[in-house]
């Protein structure tokens, strides 16, 4: 089964890839960062709001969950912070909790400080009744808390001291351990210089400080750097029984794969368009096929890293126009409008790349989902 498709550069045979489906145990723990799907034809300033088609987000998620993969609920990857406010991520994460919580899927879900606005008056209390707050909410659903990285901690803090303080306040109150996430400036530049300085490595003393203090209430750390070296050698620091969540969308094969001293579990942006390729690895490296492992993922690395290039904050496009060739949304809409930050050539490249990792099991839906979006950027049928 295939389809020929005429895009930018040159046309493309589109051939059917396998069907996505669940496929064992595993030996890692995973996580897909979800997006989620804007309505249309709501009445609305896509700038300003965020409809949310809530049947076709969920049904997103009850995908993922049917084929292993845990649901890391309303992080950067839904456009927190980037069209998605913290009420309408409220409301994302007790609806999931609803399906997850009787089903027994795997979840955590973000809480961070995205509804308290940086600006010179705010002040460290201010953040931790703001993370406090979240917090609370969050758990009160039923899920665990991912404590994100928060802009206006990055404004307000002087020093490490004060994220140290802030980590240990918010930390003390949970009730059960969380996720933190350490969120690079490639992903969002409000982050710069977060945990106090803009050295990468002694910013990660301040995280392993706050890490060790407070290990009883730390079930892991993302962190998203795009480093394989920098991931390692904290993965290497971390305290006995605190597992590492790799976030680098560059990186994860190798990084989850492992070597003698160690393996990352996944928290990943990426997983969310290949969800199948990811339990296929992941089902091979639990039955010991390296190889095969390896096989699954390879052709999804140069992918990844075309959604992922920089300006980093915009991969959520990719990840968005994927879920439209593939058949899970109807529509080639983002709130916050954000469809239009890519070019035509890079949505052009992603459908190459997606074909090579062989990401669509229906080439005929692709092609014909594909043509009206090239269309309305010039590219004759």
């Amino acid at each position: 089964m295939s389809a020929r498709l005429r895009l930018p550069g040159g046309d493309v045979t589109l051939v059917a890839g396998p069907v996505p489906e669940a496929t064992g145990e595993w030996t890692r723990t995973a996580y897909a960062a979800a997006h989620v799907v804007a309505d249309p034809l709501a009445e609305a300033d896509p700038w300003l709001d965020a409809p949310i088609d809530w049947d076709r987000t969920l049904a997103f998620r009850e995908h993922l969950w049917s084929l292993g993969l845990g649901v890391a609920e309303s992080m950067d990857t839904a456009q927190r912070g980037m069209g998605l406010d913290w009420p309408t991520s409220l409301e994302l994460i007790r609806r999931s909790m609803e399906i997850a919580g009787p089903a027994g899927h795997l979840i955590a879900s973000g809480a961070g400080t995205d509804h308290l606005a940086p600006g010179p008056d705010v002040t460290v209390e201010d953040v931790i009744r703001a993370y406090e707050e979240q917090c609370e909410a969050v758990e009160a659903t039923g899920s665990r808390v991912i404590l994100m990285a928060s802009r206006a901690l990055a404004r307000a803090a002087t020093g490490p001291e004060d994220y140290q303080r802030v980590y240990s306040r918010v930390l003390s109150g949970l009730q059960k351990p969380a996720i933190l996430h350490w969120l690079g400036e490639m992903f969002d530049p409000a982050l710069e210089g977060y945990w106090g300085s803009s050295d990468h490595m002694a910013a990660m003393d301040t995280a392993l400080s706050v890490i060790a203090d407070n290990a009883a209430k730390v079930d892991g750390i993302k962190i998203s750097l795009l480093s394989a070296e920098k991931e390692i050698s904290m993965r290497r620091r971390l305290p006995e029984g605190v597992l590492m969540y790799t976030g680098d969308d560059f990186n994860y094969p190798e990084l989850i794969e492992g070597d003698e001293e160690g393996h990352s579990h996944a928290l990943l942006g990426i997983f969310d368009p290949i969800a199948g390729a990811a339990c296929r690895a992941l089902s091979n490296l639990a039955k010991g096929d390296r190889e095969a492992y390896h096989a699954a993922f390879a052709p999804t690395v140069p992918l990844a890293r075309h959604i992922f290039k920089a300006p980093t904050r915009f991969y959520k496009t990719g990840v968005v126009f994927l879920a439209y060739l593939t058949g899970h949304q109807d529509h080639f809409t983002m709130i916050g409008g954000q469809e239009s930050t890519r070019s035509t050539r890079h949505l052009a490249d992603i459908v190459r790349m997606a074909n090579d990792a062989r990401l669509f099991t229906d080439p005929d839906l692709a092609a014909a989902r594909a043509r009206p979006v090239f269309a309305a950027r010039g590219v004759e049928a």
